[in-house]
């Protein structure tokens, strides 16, 4: 923990900040052995003969200086995106911002009010009018990323924009960083009669079908919200965060609208997590009715003629019980969409349910491992869109950090192709996990491998998997075997 602090000392005293070597004794011997101070002791003396043969073959290493492009790139209109766009762009830093799709706004457009009352749409639709009037922000519609290369500062995108009206074209952008807010969709679900029977909506379908047809609840006697369908199951565990939230807002508009209609949620759990909470009690209080099945014991949806019959297994009389609703609200899983072929493209990390994975969850949590590339909105996880605005606002005060710099300070711990014994083969180039080591031919026409330093994260991936040698980790050569004898050493 206290090496940067050490290697900053060693560069004041006008020395390479990499001839430091550090014998850990305090974590890894006085700590551990508190109980054993002689065996501690003897293991400190191997630990600093150690780092003695390391430190006497060190050599000092260049940390070159890159310039940085001071533009931005938003991938993803959404209201996340717009928001990390808006505040790059209101800082000073041009911004690209691309959309798939032929207009901005994305899912949020489809909502009516948060839980908190305000206009979503309408907010959004404002949001919209402000990125297309910045003079710092262009965007590009009907756009997707054909191609990246390039690093933290300088990275370099061409897009392929226009292809909604079939005359697509390439667009190159030059950019210093990336933010990623792509987006989720909701699940189509394949289960209680969803696209059977047109009484049967995805909650997603709900507020423009209520826009539609006014009369749609005041007319209606009884309505049935079924939660967790497509998720916290196997193939898909995790919780969409927003489907609770979502359905209890709308059992209690049923209510105000229709005070007589039986309203039914249908949970497993309800997780109206902080002030959310005053949510679900509100609904009690106006008589909604929440029954908890299980998920062995799904409800079954039967069409009939004048309703749909709901049969659930009541957990707690342990009795079946009979629902007749005039219509169907079921509450479908937020699920990634296209984030693989993204991923591939700017070397980035994805969890198991193909959503972007952060670097760190508390000490990076809108950064990813490729430096210069930022995450935010509902392609990290599903989340409010009150969540996706601040997380975007973070991406994008991220951003700043490597834009408002004139230069990038590559590290010094990178790999390194020994020409002489490279042969060209690209077991290198398709290890690396980081696009850092590339094969090119030379004007002998000899083809060799070569590291982009400023990609290179000192992994260690390429040197195991050169089989001449040519591959290795500089500050880790012929050390490691002067640590190992010294480690064997006796007294």
């Amino acid at each position: 923990t206290h090496e940067p602090l050490f290697q900053e000392t060693l560069r004041d005293a006008g020395l390479n900040k990499y001839l430091v070597e550090m014998a850990n004794i305090r974590n890894q011997c006085s700590w551990v052995h508190a109980k054993e101070p002689e065996l501690a002791t003897e293991k400190s003396k191997d630990l600093v003969r150690i780092a003695v043969a390391k430190a006497a073959l060190m050599n000092p290493l260049d940390q070159p200086e890159v310039g940085i492009v001071q533009k931005g790139l938003v991938i993803g209109g959404g209201v996340a995106g717009m928001t990390a766009a808006l505040g790059l762009a209101d800082q000073g830093f041009h911004t690209y911002l691309i959309e798939k799709g032929e207009t901005l706004g994305g899912y949020a457009l489809s909502l009516d009010h948060a839980w908190t009352h305000e206009p979503i749409a309408e907010n959004v639709k404002a949001m919209v009018a402000r990125v297309q009037a910045h003079e710092g922000i262009e965007v590009l519609t009907g756009a997707e990323v054909a191609e990246t290369k390039g690093f933290v500062g300088n990275f370099n995108t061409i897009v392929k924009a226009g292809g909604l009206n079939g005359d697509a074209r390439d667009t190159v952008l030059d950019h210093g960083a990336v933010i990623i807010a792509t987006g989720a969709k909701a699940g189509i679900p394949d289960e209680y009669l969803y696209g059977k029977d047109p009484r049967v909506f995805n909650h997603v379908d709900l507020d423009p079908a209520m826009r539609d047809n006014p009369d749609m609840v005041k007319k209606a006697a009884s309505a049935v919200f079924i939660q967790c369908v497509g998720s916290r199951e196997e193939g898909r565990p995790y919780c969409s965060k927003v489907c609770c939230t979502h359905s209890i807002k709308k059992a209690i508009q049923f209510k105000e609208i229709n005070p007589d209609m039986d309203v039914y949620v249908l949970y497993r759990d309800i997780r109206t997590y902080g002030r959310r909470e005053s949510l679900y009690r509100q609904a009690r209080d106006k008589g909604v009715i929440f029954i908890r099945y299980s998920p062995s014991e799904k409800p079954v949806v039967t069409a009939k003629e004048n309703c749909l019959d709901i049969q659930i297994k009541e957990r707690i009389l342990g009795m079946d019980i009979h629902v007749e609703a005039d219509f169907l609200v079921l509450a479908s899983a937020i699920v990634a969409e296209g984030n693989e072929d993204l991923a591939q493209k700017f070397k980035l990390t994805l969890n198991d349910d193909k959503f972007f994975m952060e670097a760190h969850a508390k000490l990076r949590p809108v950064d990813f491992a490729t430096d210069g590339v930022f995450l935010c909105g509902t392609a990290h996880y599903p989340k409010p869109v009150e969540e996706c605005i601040a997380q975007a606002k973070a991406a994008a005060s991220r951003a700043i950090r490597v834009l408002s710099r004139d230069s990038v300070t590559v590290d010094g711990v990178v790999s390194d192709v020994d020409s002489a014994r490279c042969r060209g083969c690209g077991a290198c180039e398709a290890a690396c996990p980081f696009g850092a080591i590339e094969t090119y031919v030379t004007d002998a026409g000899v083809t060799l491998a070569r590291v982009q330093q400023a990609l290179c994260k000192g992994c260690s991936a390429c040197t195991v998997a050169c089989p001449t040698g040519a591959a290795g980790v500089s500050h880790y050569n012929n050390e490691v075997l002067a640590m190992v004898e010294a480690a064997l050493e006796e007294g």
